[in-house]
């Protein structure tokens, strides 16, 4: 989805996931990638709204909702929700 080409900062908004200081989605197309600062790289597929993980990380999937100039999200686990998060681009 064009939509969502672009780099975005994330943010933590409630659940079991931590802070997310220096966590940034880069998207292209159908790809992309969750990026920890300049080391951890966790590759994903983009599917119509939802960010499918590549294994080893398989069952998790990031599920977009549009929210203003960016999106909510809510991060699964083989269908489970434990965590949500806000994505907002980063202008370059």
């Amino acid at each position: 989805m064009a939509e969502l080409d672009g780099v975005w900062d994330v943010k933590r908004v409630g659940g079991a996931l931590p802070p997310l200081m220096g966590v940034r989605k880069e998207i292209s197309g159908t790809s992309g990638a969750t990026k920890v600062g300049p080391i951890a790289c966790l590759p994903f597929d983009v599917i119509g709204l939802s960010l499918r993980y590549r294994p080893p990380f398989g069952g998790f999937v990031d599920q977009l909702e549009p929210a203003g100039e960016g999106y909510r999200g809510r991060a699964t686990f083989r269908g489970r929700e434990f965590g949500k998060f806000e994505m907002r681009r980063i202008q370059t």
